[in-house]
């Protein structure tokens, strides 16, 4: 009997193997879709997220169980009392954007969540809508034209309809589909972006914030939607748009969103704990052996985080854009643009200006930008040397250490290995890039957010100062506790 069991066992075995063979060379046969690509020559509409991880499974995912859990919400209720239920009073951002990147998305939704709080009503979460460039899949294989992701596959918290604290009395979000059922089309009162925008013009951002939080609280409808206007008039019709982000009136709004539980209840979805669960093990160090106890604090664990507990307590993820970005930073520089958003905060070093004596397109101008913005391979070493010794001084002579690196990246090829060489001659025996993580189709839809979500927790972050991507990553960062310091900046 043990001598058959064991002759099926190997049977099994090399069945086993030979179909791992077979799915493997037809997935790695499989055309791959472009990456996100900067498209647009404005400031901010930048590289939304890493490359593709090196396995990219057949189709998307349907999305069905996340979506029939998002409908079964308890608040999708229409006989709560109020402030919810068929009482309760509504807003629908029907101006938010949509097919853009995710970080592009990510802020804005935040702040509307955020208005929407302040002004006594209910939010109505979206689902994300892709821009069709951006999408992992071919077209052949999309479930929807635009391709779609369920918000609470991406974040949780209260935006995404999660419960605000308990002495919070604030109606919790809802969905576009119940929002649809409280407040049918005829019941709506439709607020047009181009009757409000022009008034509040190109005020700060707490300004625009408080100006819309009266509108909104003052209106006696219980049910609003937020007409966008049309491009001819406003081509950034949002309520955030993309003339704020872009510039230093965005900081005003700061003090005041940290404080939202929007930003403070703002939680990782459990689609991308769980590829970061899978993939945890990347990140413990390999090379040579170190101390014991040589990992920095990594405040959103709420304790030391020493070795081996969590291996992020040694990371530092850096956001190396390339390919296409080179031109971006081009017309970044053309349009003179400033830092996006966050990035631009006072206490954060690394800062970026342009000294006056320096003129506009001179070969003298755009080489500043090119540093900043497009680094080459020396000046990166070079920089990532420097925030290491930083960071690790910044601890008074405490035994840190940080010793893997995360290459948030959509390089390939030749050039990345070249860099992951001088690196690993710099000292850094473990490298984990983008393309080294294994995702199932899930976690594969939301790789931007895996990707976001690994350099918050890493305990040292360099970003690019003119992205979106990096500004959202300095929210969750700051917002967790990490010190300025390990916040850096090309």
């Amino acid at each position: 009997m043990l001598g058959l069991r064991s002759t099926r066992r190997v049977q099994l075995i090399i069945f086993v193997g030979f179909c791992t063979l077979a799915i493997t060379l037809l997935l790695n046969s499989t055309s791959q879709s472009v990456r996100a690509k900067l498209s647009s020559f404005l400031p901010g509409n930048s590289f939304d997220g890493a490359g593709e991880a090196s396995r990219t499974p057949p189709e998307p995912p349907t999305w069905d169980s996340l979506q029939e859990w998002e409908a079964s919400l308890p608040q999708h209720n229409l006989d709560l009392p109020f402030p919810e239920g068929r009482e309760g009073r509504y807003v629908k951002f029907s101006n938010q954007v949509r097919e853009l990147g995710w970080n592009n998305v990510l802020n804005e939704l935040l702040m509307n969540a955020h208005l929407a709080y302040i002004s006594n009503r209910t939010y109505v979460f979206q689902d994300y809508y892709w821009k069709k460039d951006y999408y992992t899949w071919p077209s052949s294989t999309w479930r929807t034209d635009p391709p779609r992701t369920p918000l609470n596959a991406l974040i949780s918290g209260p935006a995404a309809g999660g419960p605000f604290e308990p002495n919070d009395p604030s109606p919790r979000a809802v969905s576009e589909n119940f929002f649809d059922v409280v407040c049918p089309g005829n019941k709506r009162k439709l607020l047009y972006t181009e009757d409000i925008k022009p008034k509040i013009g190109w005020a700060s951002g707490i300004d625009i914030l408080n100006s819309w939080a009266k509108i909104l609280r003052d209106e006696p409808a219980k049910c609003i939607e937020i007409i966008p206007a049309d491009e001819a008039f406003d081509q950034f019709p949002q309520t955030f748009d993309l003339w704020l982000w872009g510039s230093d009136r965005v900081l005003s709004l700061w003090e005041p969103f940290i404080q939202s539980p929007i930003s403070r209840l703002l939680e990782t979805s459990p689609v991308v704990n769980s590829a970061i669960d899978a993939n945890e093990h990347l990140f413990f160090p390999r090379g040579s052996r170190l101390p014991v106890s040589g990992g920095a604090k990594v405040i959103d664990t709420g304790s030391d985080s020493g070795w081996p507990k969590n291996p992020f307590s040694r990371v530092m993820a850096v956001h190396v854009r390339r390919g296409d970005f080179k031109e971006a930073c081009e017309r970044l520089a053309y349009y003179n643009s400033t830092f996006y958003s966050w990035n631009l905060l006072p206490d954060l070093p690394d800062p970026f200006s342009v000294p006056p004596s320096v003129r506009w397109n001179t070969d003298e101008y755009n080489q500043l930008y090119h540093e900043r913005c497009f680094p080459e391979t020396e000046a990166m070493i070079k920089k990532i040397r420097e925030s290491r010794d930083t960071f690790v001084k910044s601890f008074d002579g405490q035994d840190v250490v940080l010793e893997t690196l995360y290459l948030l990246t959509n390089a390939k090829g030749e050039w990345l290995a070249a860099l992951k060489e001088e690196l690993e001659r710099d000292g850094w025996h473990t490298i984990v890039t983008s393309r080294d993580l294994v995702l199932n189709a899930e976690q594969m839809d939301v790789n931007m957010a895996i990707d976001m979500d690994l350099a918050r927790r890493a305990a040292v972050f360099i970003g690019n100062g003119w992205s979106s991507f990096t500004s959202n990553i300095v929210h969750r960062r700051l917002t967790d506790g990490n010190k300025p310091i390990s916040v850096r900046f090309w």
